[in-house]
Formats: structure tokens, sequence, C-alpha cells
């Protein structure tokens, strides 16, 4: 178990596609939450993010055999995250244009914030869907996860001055669009 800890991506995927249930489990540890980050900001939604998640682990158990490159394993997973994200939006747009929103009228224990909440989770992923894709790769990796520069740079295919590039800009589109938000919000409350 702990060697599987310190087993590079290209290791642990080679161990996995010869049937080794133990490295699979140790990509999905790995990679789980950064996954889940990545699916977040295009569905926006904690639970479609989960069931996106739940349905990439699944495609990729089954396909691991097409990940060309075991050592940019995490630059291949993202890429099926976002696109099975994508699809999962597309879907649930379809659905609710098909039918007629319900609304829950249960109370909560605090409805005021919950609503300031979900105002603000709004907004971030408006803010979000702002970036670029790498810019949101990275912002989402190194200021949600904890990644470092050279981390976000091995899993994405691209150098750390890249990765801190991307992050500096993406954090000035952030400051920027939040920003404008935030002074929207003011005036709408004098």
């Amino acid at each position: 178990m702990a060697e599987d800890l310190v087993a590079t991506d290209a290791e642990l995927v080679e161990r996995a596609r010869l049937g080794d249930p133990v490295a699979f489990d140790a990509l999905v540890r790995r990679y789980l939450r950064p996954a889940f980050a990545v699916a977040l900001s295009v569905v926006k939604d904690r639970l479609d993010a989960e069931d996106v998640c739940q349905d990439v682990f699944v495609r990729v158990i089954e396909r691991l055999d097409q990940c060309r490159s075991p050592a940019r394993f995490a630059g291949w997973l993202f890429a099926i995250v976002r696109s099975t994200a994508q699809n999962s939006q597309r879907r649930e747009r379809r659905r609710q244009s098909d039918a007629l929103e319900s609304t829950d009228a249960a109370a909560r224990d605090n409805p005021a914030h919950d609503a300031e909440r979900s105002e603000l989770r709004a907004r971030l992923g408006s803010a979000l869907a702002q970036l670029s894709r790498a810019e949101c790769d990275v912002v989402l990796l190194h200021d949600m996860e904890g990644w470092t520069h050279a981390a976000i740079a091995e899993s994405l295919g691209i150098s750390e001055v890249h990765s801190r590039q991307q992050l500096f800009v993406a954090r000035q589109k952030l400051r920027a669009r939040l920003g404008d938000l935030h002074q929207l919000n003011r005036t709408d409350h004098e």
C-alpha cells in the first residue's frame, strides 16, 4: 500500500492494465478530488459532479488501454472528466427544457444563509466559466486542491512556468469578474 503512494502514474496504469485492482484503487484515490474539482467547474452542482466522477472512473477502468501515455494519465483523465461533465450538462439542460422546473417548498434551517451560499456558488461558477480550460484547470488544481506547479505541469503536460502564468491570468480574470459582480450586487442593494 505504501509503495502505491510513491509509484508513478505510469507504473500504476501499467499494473492496472494487467488487472491489479490495488493499482487502479491508488489511481482513484490520487485523482478523485482533482477530478471532482474539474467536474464541479463544469456542472456547477456537487451531486452532479459526484455522478460525473463515478461515470468517469467506470469508463477509465474500461478504457485504460486507450491511455497512450501512461505518464500523462492525469491529463487524459481530466479530458475525460471535462467531456463527461459537458455531456452531463447538455443532458440536464435538455431535461430542464422538456419539463417545468419544480420548486422545493421545504423549509430549511437557514434559508438566508443557503441563498447566500447558492448565490456565491453561482457567481464563482460563472466566473470560472469565463476562464479558458487550461486556466480553469490550473486554478482549481492549485487553489482548491493544493497541487504544486510541478505536479500541475506534469499532469497537464505543460511547463511549470506556463502553469504559473495560467494561474496568474486566471486569478486576474476571477478578480475582475467577481469584482464586477460584487459592484452590481452592491448597487442592487443600495
